[in-house]
Protein backbone atom coordinates (compact mmCIF):
# COMPACT_ATOMS: atom_id res chain seq x y z
CA UNK A 1 0.00 0.00 0.00
CA UNK A 2 1.42 3.37 -1.04
CA UNK A 3 2.05 5.78 1.81
CA UNK A 4 1.45 9.41 0.92
CA UNK A 5 2.20 12.63 2.77
CA UNK A 6 0.36 15.86 2.07
CA UNK A 7 2.43 18.45 3.85
CA UNK A 8 3.17 16.66 7.12
CA UNK A 9 -0.05 14.64 7.08
CA UNK A 10 0.28 10.91 6.31
CA UNK A 11 -2.45 9.45 4.11
CA UNK A 12 -2.99 5.70 4.02
CA UNK A 13 -5.52 3.10 5.06
CA UNK A 14 -3.50 2.58 8.25
CA UNK A 15 -3.26 6.29 9.15
CA UNK A 16 -5.97 8.45 10.74
CA UNK A 17 -8.54 9.27 8.03
CA UNK A 18 -8.07 12.77 6.64
CA UNK A 19 -10.66 15.45 5.99
CA UNK A 20 -10.33 17.40 2.73
CA UNK A 21 -12.81 20.26 2.97
CA UNK A 22 -13.60 23.85 2.10
CA UNK A 23 -15.87 25.94 -0.13
CA UNK A 24 -16.22 24.65 -3.68
CA UNK A 25 -14.68 27.78 -5.17
CA UNK A 26 -12.91 30.79 -3.66
CA UNK A 27 -15.58 33.49 -3.29
CA UNK A 28 -13.44 35.88 -1.25
CA UNK A 29 -10.33 35.69 0.91
CA UNK A 30 -12.17 36.54 4.12
CA UNK A 31 -14.92 34.01 3.52
CA UNK A 32 -12.41 31.26 2.67
CA UNK A 33 -10.22 31.80 5.73
CA UNK A 34 -13.11 32.27 8.16
CA UNK A 35 -14.89 29.15 6.93
CA UNK A 36 -11.80 26.98 6.84
CA UNK A 37 -10.69 28.12 10.28
CA UNK A 38 -13.94 26.75 11.66
CA UNK A 39 -13.59 23.55 9.63
CA UNK A 40 -10.08 23.07 11.02
CA UNK A 41 -11.31 23.46 14.60
CA UNK A 42 -14.12 20.96 14.07
CA UNK A 43 -11.79 18.51 12.32
CA UNK A 44 -9.33 18.68 15.22
CA UNK A 45 -12.15 18.12 17.70
CA UNK A 46 -12.99 14.81 16.05
CA UNK A 47 -9.44 13.73 15.25
CA UNK A 48 -9.38 14.29 11.49
CA UNK A 49 -6.14 15.73 10.04
CA UNK A 50 -7.32 18.64 7.90
CA UNK A 51 -6.42 19.63 4.33
CA UNK A 52 -7.94 22.80 2.92
CA UNK A 53 -9.65 22.47 -0.47
CA UNK A 54 -10.99 25.25 -2.65
CA UNK A 55 -10.76 26.03 -6.37
CA UNK A 56 -9.23 29.14 -7.90
CA UNK A 57 -11.21 28.45 -11.06
CA UNK A 58 -14.07 26.15 -12.03
CA UNK A 59 -13.33 25.44 -15.67
CA UNK A 60 -16.06 22.83 -16.01
CA UNK A 61 -19.25 24.89 -15.78
CA UNK A 62 -22.55 24.00 -17.44
CA UNK A 63 -23.33 27.59 -18.44
CA UNK A 64 -21.05 30.44 -19.53
CA UNK A 65 -22.93 32.60 -17.01
CA UNK A 66 -21.80 30.49 -14.03
CA UNK A 67 -19.29 31.92 -11.55
CA UNK A 68 -15.84 30.50 -12.22
CA UNK A 69 -13.73 31.96 -9.44
CA UNK A 70 -10.99 34.60 -9.07
CA UNK A 71 -8.62 32.98 -11.56
CA UNK A 72 -5.12 31.56 -11.26
CA UNK A 73 -3.04 34.52 -10.06
CA UNK A 74 -5.47 36.00 -7.55
CA UNK A 75 -6.66 32.58 -6.44
CA UNK A 76 -3.16 31.34 -5.66
CA UNK A 77 -2.44 34.47 -3.62
CA UNK A 78 -5.56 33.81 -1.55
CA UNK A 79 -4.69 30.13 -1.08
CA UNK A 80 -1.14 31.07 -0.05
CA UNK A 81 -2.51 33.48 2.56
CA UNK A 82 -4.93 30.84 3.88
CA UNK A 83 -2.09 28.33 4.10
CA UNK A 84 0.02 30.82 6.07
CA UNK A 85 -2.74 31.93 8.45
CA UNK A 86 -4.20 28.49 9.17
CA UNK A 87 -1.02 26.37 8.92
CA UNK A 88 -2.76 23.71 6.85
CA UNK A 89 -1.84 21.91 3.62
CA UNK A 90 -3.63 22.99 0.45
CA UNK A 91 -5.36 20.88 -2.22
CA UNK A 92 -6.69 22.49 -5.37
CA UNK A 93 -7.50 21.38 -8.90
CA UNK A 94 -5.81 22.18 -12.18
CA UNK A 95 -7.29 21.99 -15.67
CA UNK A 96 -4.35 22.69 -17.98
CA UNK A 97 -0.80 21.28 -17.98
CA UNK A 98 0.69 24.80 -17.85
CA UNK A 99 -1.08 25.41 -14.52
CA UNK A 100 0.82 22.61 -12.77
CA UNK A 101 4.08 24.40 -11.97
CA UNK A 102 2.64 27.68 -10.61
CA UNK A 103 -0.01 25.85 -8.59
CA UNK A 104 2.62 23.50 -7.14
CA UNK A 105 4.37 26.55 -5.66
CA UNK A 106 1.42 26.92 -3.29
CA UNK A 107 -0.57 23.67 -3.19
CA UNK A 108 0.65 20.50 -1.49
CA UNK A 109 -1.64 18.32 -3.58
CA UNK A 110 -2.73 18.86 -7.18
CA UNK A 111 -6.13 17.48 -8.07
CA UNK A 112 -7.13 16.13 -11.47
CA UNK A 113 -10.87 16.77 -12.05
CA UNK A 114 -13.07 13.77 -12.81
CA UNK A 115 -13.86 14.84 -16.37
CA UNK A 116 -10.11 15.08 -17.05
CA UNK A 117 -8.94 11.83 -15.45
CA UNK A 118 -7.93 10.41 -18.87
CA UNK A 119 -5.91 13.48 -19.91
CA UNK A 120 -2.38 12.09 -20.02
CA UNK A 121 -0.60 15.43 -20.44
CA UNK A 122 -2.43 16.90 -17.44
CA UNK A 123 -1.63 13.96 -15.16
CA UNK A 124 1.98 13.93 -16.31
CA UNK A 125 2.44 17.67 -15.74
CA UNK A 126 0.92 17.49 -12.26
CA UNK A 127 3.06 14.47 -11.36
CA UNK A 128 6.26 16.02 -12.70
CA UNK A 129 6.03 18.75 -10.05
CA UNK A 130 6.77 16.13 -7.40
CA UNK A 131 3.61 17.03 -5.51
CA UNK A 132 0.99 14.52 -4.43
CA UNK A 133 -1.63 14.05 -7.14
CA UNK A 134 -5.28 13.28 -6.37
CA UNK A 135 -7.07 11.83 -9.39
CA UNK A 136 -10.84 11.91 -9.24
CA UNK A 137 -12.54 8.96 -10.89
CA UNK A 138 -14.48 9.96 -13.96
CA UNK A 139 -18.25 9.62 -13.79
CA UNK A 140 -17.98 7.61 -16.99
CA UNK A 141 -15.38 4.94 -16.21
CA UNK A 142 -15.21 1.77 -14.16
CA UNK A 143 -13.17 1.78 -10.95
CA UNK A 144 -10.84 -0.86 -12.43
CA UNK A 145 -9.89 1.61 -15.17
CA UNK A 146 -8.34 3.99 -12.63
CA UNK A 147 -5.24 1.78 -12.65
CA UNK A 148 -4.28 3.39 -15.96
CA UNK A 149 -4.47 6.91 -14.52
CA UNK A 150 -2.47 5.75 -11.49
CA UNK A 151 0.15 4.22 -13.80
CA UNK A 152 0.50 7.51 -15.69
CA UNK A 153 1.14 9.36 -12.42
CA UNK A 154 3.61 6.73 -11.21
CA UNK A 155 5.53 6.84 -14.49
CA UNK A 156 5.75 10.64 -14.28
CA UNK A 157 7.20 10.39 -10.73
CA UNK A 158 4.37 11.92 -8.70
CA UNK A 159 5.24 12.64 -5.08
CA UNK A 160 2.31 10.45 -4.09
CA UNK A 161 -0.99 9.35 -5.61
CA UNK A 162 -4.54 9.24 -4.33
CA UNK A 163 -7.79 8.42 -6.14
CA UNK A 164 -11.22 9.81 -5.30
CA UNK A 165 -14.67 8.38 -5.89
CA UNK A 166 -17.36 10.95 -6.75
CA UNK A 167 -20.21 8.91 -8.19
CA UNK A 168 -21.04 7.48 -11.61
CA UNK A 169 -23.55 8.63 -14.19
CA UNK A 170 -26.94 6.99 -13.76
CA UNK A 171 -29.00 8.04 -16.73
CA UNK A 172 -28.69 11.59 -17.99
CA UNK A 173 -29.19 13.70 -14.88
CA UNK A 174 -28.23 11.71 -11.82
CA UNK A 175 -25.31 9.99 -10.13
CA UNK A 176 -25.10 6.79 -8.16
CA UNK A 177 -22.35 5.54 -5.84
CA UNK A 178 -21.30 1.91 -6.03
CA UNK A 179 -19.53 1.31 -2.72
CA UNK A 180 -17.70 -1.64 -4.25
CA UNK A 181 -15.64 0.84 -6.27
CA UNK A 182 -13.90 2.04 -3.10
CA UNK A 183 -12.62 -1.45 -2.37
CA UNK A 184 -11.71 -2.07 -6.02
CA UNK A 185 -9.63 1.11 -6.26
CA UNK A 186 -7.96 0.51 -2.90
CA UNK A 187 -6.71 -2.81 -4.26
CA UNK A 188 -4.54 -0.79 -6.64
CA UNK A 189 -2.42 0.07 -3.62
CA UNK A 190 -3.15 3.80 -3.39
CA UNK A 191 -5.15 5.76 -0.79
CA UNK A 192 -8.83 6.13 -1.65
CA UNK A 193 -10.88 9.21 -0.78
CA UNK A 194 -14.66 9.50 -0.93
CA UNK A 195 -16.10 12.77 -2.24
CA UNK A 196 -19.41 12.97 -0.40
CA UNK A 197 -20.68 16.20 -1.94
CA UNK A 198 -20.01 15.83 -5.67
CA UNK A 199 -21.56 12.37 -5.36
CA UNK A 200 -24.97 13.94 -4.65
CA UNK A 201 -24.95 16.25 -7.66
CA UNK A 202 -27.72 16.23 -10.27
CA UNK A 203 -26.13 17.40 -13.52
CA UNK A 204 -28.03 18.31 -16.62
CA UNK A 205 -29.66 21.72 -16.19
CA UNK A 206 -28.19 25.20 -16.72
CA UNK A 207 -26.73 24.91 -13.20
CA UNK A 208 -25.76 21.61 -11.64
CA UNK A 209 -28.17 20.73 -8.88
CA UNK A 210 -27.82 18.36 -5.97
CA UNK A 211 -29.41 16.94 -2.85
CA UNK A 212 -27.22 17.49 0.19
CA UNK A 213 -29.54 15.38 2.38
CA UNK A 214 -27.67 12.35 1.03
CA UNK A 215 -24.19 13.60 2.00
CA UNK A 216 -24.27 12.10 5.49
CA UNK A 217 -25.66 8.63 4.65
CA UNK A 218 -23.31 8.21 1.70
CA UNK A 219 -20.28 9.35 3.70
CA UNK A 220 -21.19 6.96 6.52
CA UNK A 221 -21.65 4.06 4.11
CA UNK A 222 -18.28 4.82 2.49
CA UNK A 223 -16.51 4.96 5.86
CA UNK A 224 -18.00 1.58 6.77
CA UNK A 225 -16.33 -0.15 3.79
CA UNK A 226 -12.96 -0.07 5.52
CA UNK A 227 -11.34 0.99 2.24
CA UNK A 228 -11.05 4.73 2.88
CA UNK A 229 -8.08 6.90 3.74
CA UNK A 230 -10.19 10.05 3.96
CA UNK A 231 -13.33 12.03 3.21
CA UNK A 232 -13.72 14.96 0.81
CA UNK A 233 -16.53 17.43 1.60
CA UNK A 234 -17.25 20.83 0.10
CA UNK A 235 -18.50 23.03 2.94
CA UNK A 236 -20.14 26.46 2.86
CA UNK A 237 -21.60 28.64 5.65
CA UNK A 238 -24.69 29.36 3.52
CA UNK A 239 -24.76 26.80 0.71
CA UNK A 240 -28.03 28.03 -0.79
CA UNK A 241 -26.22 31.31 -1.51
CA UNK A 242 -23.03 29.66 -2.75
CA UNK A 243 -21.71 30.86 -6.11
CA UNK A 244 -20.96 27.28 -7.19
CA UNK A 245 -22.53 23.88 -6.44
CA UNK A 246 -25.18 25.40 -4.17
CA UNK A 247 -27.26 22.24 -4.19
CA UNK A 248 -24.58 19.84 -3.05
CA UNK A 249 -22.31 21.69 -0.61
CA UNK A 250 -22.70 20.80 3.06
CA UNK A 251 -23.80 23.54 5.44
CA UNK A 252 -20.99 24.38 7.85
CA UNK A 253 -23.28 23.90 10.86
CA UNK A 254 -23.92 20.29 9.76
CA UNK A 255 -20.24 19.35 9.78
CA UNK A 256 -20.21 18.57 13.51
CA UNK A 257 -22.85 15.80 13.47
CA UNK A 258 -21.35 14.36 10.30
CA UNK A 259 -17.81 14.13 11.67
CA UNK A 260 -19.14 12.86 14.98
CA UNK A 261 -20.81 9.94 13.23
CA UNK A 262 -17.88 9.34 10.89
CA UNK A 263 -15.44 9.25 13.79
CA UNK A 264 -17.46 6.49 15.45
CA UNK A 265 -17.68 4.48 12.23
CA UNK A 266 -13.98 4.80 11.43
CA UNK A 267 -13.14 3.72 14.98
CA UNK A 268 -15.32 0.60 14.71
CA UNK A 269 -13.82 -0.29 11.33
CA UNK A 270 -10.32 0.18 12.73
CA UNK A 271 -11.06 -2.25 15.57
CA UNK A 272 -12.42 -4.80 13.11
CA UNK A 273 -9.69 -5.72 10.64
CA UNK A 274 -12.06 -7.72 8.45
CA UNK A 275 -13.04 -4.99 6.01
CA UNK A 276 -9.55 -3.48 5.85
CA UNK A 277 -8.12 -6.87 4.82
CA UNK A 278 -10.31 -6.77 1.71
CA UNK A 279 -8.04 -4.21 0.08
CA UNK A 280 -4.75 -5.94 0.73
Amino acid sequence: MMRVKIGKIPVSIDSPPILIAGPCVIESQDMLIETCEQIKQIAQQYGFPYILKSSFEKANRTSHDSFRGPGLDKGLKILAEAKKELSVPILTDIHLPEQADPVAQVADCLQIPAFLCRQSALIEAASATGRVVNIKKGQFIAPEAMRYAVNKAETAKAGGIMVTERGSMFGYSDLIVDMRSLVVMAREGVPVIFDATHSVQKPGSSKTGGDRSFVQPLAQAAAATGALSGIFIEVHPQPDKALSDAGSQLKLSNLVPLLDNLRKIFDVVKVSKTSAELVR
